[in-house]
């Protein structure tokens, strides 16, 4: 069981973990041992409350495939203990991610002092390039 908060838990026959091989260096050993996690968790059929499956298929992650499974391949750790606990946190994190409000953005105007000292480094600018040219008598 994975909690989230004091209220929202994830039990563990919503997540699917199977091992697979794991990519990339590791000489013959890679070859031979399923130390990669394959993680899915379907959204849809979870327990979770509305509002948190709402959010999560509203996110424009490319874990979430087009049916609201999310898949997370975790392989950074040479044993497969490791690789579950990565893909469980990330897991985590990403439904927490979903439930963050974002704040609303309040458009404002830049105030007159800071107007005023725009326009005069400008003006400073101005001054000290015309001050390189050429002197003509």
């Amino acid at each position: 069981m994975i909690k989230l908060s004091n209220t929202v838990t994830i039990n563990e026959w919503e997540i699917e973990l199977s091992a697979i091989r794991a990519m990339g260096a590791g000489g013959q050993n890679v070859n031979k041992v399923s130390s990669a996690i394959h993680l899915r968790f379907d959204i849809k059929r979870s327990a979770l409350p509305d509002v948190y499956k709402q959010r999560l298929l509203a996110l424009s992650d490319s874990r979430i495939n087009k049916e609201g499974v999310i898949i997370i391949k975790a392989q950074q750790f040479r044993t497969q203990e490791q690789n579950k606990e990565d893909a469980l946190n990330r897991l985590k994190e990403l439904i927490w991610a979903a439930m963050v409000v974002q704040k609303k953005r309040r458009p404002t105007k830049p105030t007159k002092s800071s107007q005023r000292k725009r326009l005069d480094s400008k003006k400073r600018a101005g001054t000290t390039k015309s001050l390189r040219k050429k002197v003509s008598y």
